[in-house]
């Protein structure tokens, strides 16, 4: 049985190392160390979100987690398909409310974590302040990149660009109107608001 370290690791690392695992190796059973409650319960529920087993003992330093082999079942579903593009809607640098330093931290791991889903959305739009997460100096410029080579178109707000004078900063994806943004979300199949 292989054992993947994944002590130390913030949220959301040990949850997505341990699905790649366990995709890749689905007949395999493996070992997870982590460092806290929060990592055992998240890690324990992706595995038996994979019909897996999971076995959780406390150690020095966090817990242990045995994940049995097993095959990985679909799982069904009783949603209506969706038709039209997967749009990620981002109005803030920041997820949610509170503390903004926390929000920023969310914001650059839900981004990173898009990276994670097959397939990318198909489109993100960026408006008010999330266009500066588009331009240079922020810290998601890689994962927008990469998500643009998935093929991601990404979208940021000319007139946004503009007011927080970031026009000449502009460094993944184009600007874009709000007639386009319009359409685009209009036509969606599913809008995510992050």
């Amino acid at each position: 049985m292989d054992t993947l370290d994944c002590r130390g690791k913030k949220c959301p690392q040990p949850v997505i190392e341990t699905r790649k695992v366990l995709l890749a190796n689905p007949a395999a059973s493996q070992r997870v160390l982590v460092s806290d409650e929060t990592a055992r319960q998240n890690v324990s529920r992706l595995a038996e979100s994979l019909g897996r087993s999971v076995i959780a003992t406390a150690t020095e330093g966090g817990f242990a987690l045995e994940i049995a082999a097993g095959a990985i079942q679909e799982a069904a579903t009783s949603e209506p398909a969706v038709h039209g593009k997967t749009v990620v809607f981002v109005s803030s640098d920041k997820m949610g409310s509170g503390d903004d330093e926390l929000g920023h931290i969310l914001m650059k791991n839900f981004i990173f974590t898009l990276l994670e889903i097959n397939p990318v959305p198909d489109a993100l739009y960026f408006v008010n302040a999330g266009v500066k997460l588009t331009t240079k100096g922020s810290d998601v410029l890689e994962a927008l990149a990469r998500l643009a080579d998935r093929g991601a178109d990404i979208a940021s707000c000319g007139l946004c660009l503009e007011f927080f004078d970031l026009k000449e900063s502009l460094a993944v994806g184009r600007a874009t109107n709000m007639l386009d943004t319009v359409e685009t979300l209009s036509k969606a199949g599913r809008i995510i608001r992050p």
